[in-house]
């Protein structure tokens, strides 16, 4: 009995559907190292940052309680793209019954176009973050001129751009625990971990991992290891495009942020017109930054 086109499509799909799976599961999610994920039902979503209150003031016997008001600071708005991609094979490649050999390959590399597009998106933020993408403050991602209500700035980068070495490092720590919220109260934020690209790995574990300090030799300890400064190390980003700079994420809440809008999904189904039987993939999601003291970046000194 032959097989008809429908037969072949119910048959075909959940194995391409394994396959492609299996296939962009093999690309690691480098962006969950930089982005806390969210889902949205929303076509866009938007997240306001409040200036919170300033220090309690001490409250005389029998005086009055003194009231504050807390005021919007700017709004981070994430819209939604959608990335899509689909690949068919001919009815002429159905009738030589090469569709399985096709399907394989073309999945595989339909797996391999969606998961790299996502990678690259995330890390363009952090690529462009020093002169072209803004934050909702309406600064540069990475800024020396974050503003605050209270008409303080807070510097999410070094005055003086700077290549990783133990003082840049060292330095970029103190600048992170001296950031205030917007009423220039001190939140003691602390970093998290070290984003490098593949150049700079090998920097970083000397930096990070060694008991006594790099390229000295005096027997003084490495404080950066010692004390616990970037408590989770260092991860490398292989979609960076700067091979000088780096970057540090802190644990200043709602920084940067992925917005998943509709998942991966996958279908199949044949073109009457041509007899071609086409597959196709299909995600939407959005990248941002809802307050910029969650990074710290430095383009290297070059």
């Amino acid at each position: 009995m032959a097989i008809s086109r429908a037969q072949l499509l119910k048959e075909l799909l959940p194995g391409l559907n394994a396959l492609f799976g299996l296939e962009y599961g093999k690309y690691e999610n480098e962006h969950a190292e930089i982005y806390e994920t969210e889902t949205s039902e929303r076509s866009f979503e938007e997240e306001v940052k409040l200036s919170g209150f300033g220090a309690a003031p001490v409250k005389a016997e029998g005086a009055a309680i003194s009231y504050d008001n807390a005021q919007e600071s700017f709004t981070a708005r994430y819209n939604h793209e959608t990335v899509a991609m689909g690949f068919s094979i001919t009815e002429e490649a159905m009738e030589d019954n090469l569709y399985d050999s096709l399907s394989a390959r073309y999945t595989k590399a339909l797996a391999r176009a969606m998961a790299y597009t996502k990678q690259v998106k995330a890390a363009s933020l952090l690529n462009t973050g020093f002169d072209v993408f803004t934050s909702g403050d309406g600064a540069f991602l990475f800024s020396t001129t974050h503003g605050t209500v209270a008409g303080t700035n807070n510097a999410n980068r070094p005055t003086v751009a700077a290549d990783l070495n133990e003082t840049s490092l060292e330095q970029a720590v103190i600048d992170i625990a001296a950031f205030t919220d917007e009423r220039d109260l001190l939140i003691a934020a602390r970093p998290r971990k070290l984003i490098v690209p593949p150049s700079l790995m090998f920097v970083a574990t000397r930096l990070l991992q060694t008991d006594l300090r790099v390229g000295t030799a005096d027997n003084d300890i490495n404080a950066l290891k010692t004390n616990g400064s970037i408590p989770e190390g260092y991860r490398v980003n292989h979609y960076l495009t700067d091979n000088d700079a780096w970057f540090l994420t802190t644990d200043v809440p709602n920084g940067m942020k992925h917005f998943v809008r509709t998942a991966m999904q996958t279908s199949m189904d044949g073109d009457f017109d041509t007899g071609n039987v086409r597959y196709k993939a299909r995600e939407r999601y959005s990248f941002g930054v809802s307050d910029p003291l969650g990074i710290y970046g430095s383009p290297g000194a070059a």
